[in-house]
């Protein structure tokens, strides 16, 4: 069963589209932050810091990702700012895993997903614009055929 996951998830990255991809990795540097804050419930010291600065660290690698992808050719301005962003958003988990405090984390998440929301909505509105028409019924080929024996 396990295996089968991860071939569904290998197949989803082989072919989503460079936009796609983006949005995998806002949920996956989410995901990364719930984990952490999910890890301040444990009860054994050791394992509650292996989960938070783990989770931590993944994040910061996805933002560090999302950073090398800015294409500061096609838009400066926007590289820069996104840049700014993916910093303070390493920074603050840096302070979050040094102190073990949630409050950092929380603040991350908040503005994490905004942008991330703000994409996903931004390729919801690309696919509807190149999804093609759905057929009215009226007349065609195949209208009135029924498929049932």
């Amino acid at each position: 069963m396990k295996s089968n996951a991860a071939s569904y998830k290998r197949a989803a990255i082989l072919s989503a589209s460079p936009e796609r991809l983006i949005l995998m990795l806002f949920d996956g540097a989410l995901a990364a932050m719930q984990r952490a804050l999910d890890g301040f419930e444990l009860e054994d010291v050791r394992s509650r810091n292996e989960t938070i600065s783990n989770n931590l660290i993944k994040a910061q690698n996805i933002f560090a990702e999302l950073q090398r992808s800015l294409r500061p050719d096609k838009s400066p301005e926007f590289t820069e700012q996104m840049s700014g962003l993916y910093d303070f958003y390493a920074l603050k988990l840096n302070e979050a895993n040094f102190k073990k405090s949630q409050e950092p984390i929380h603040i991350v998440i908040k503005l994490f997903r905004e942008i991330r929301d703000a994409w996903a909505e931004m390729l919801n509105k690309q696919t509807a614009q190149t999804q093609p028409a759905i057929a009215d019924g009226g007349s065609g080929v195949g209208v009135g055929l029924s498929l049932r024996a």
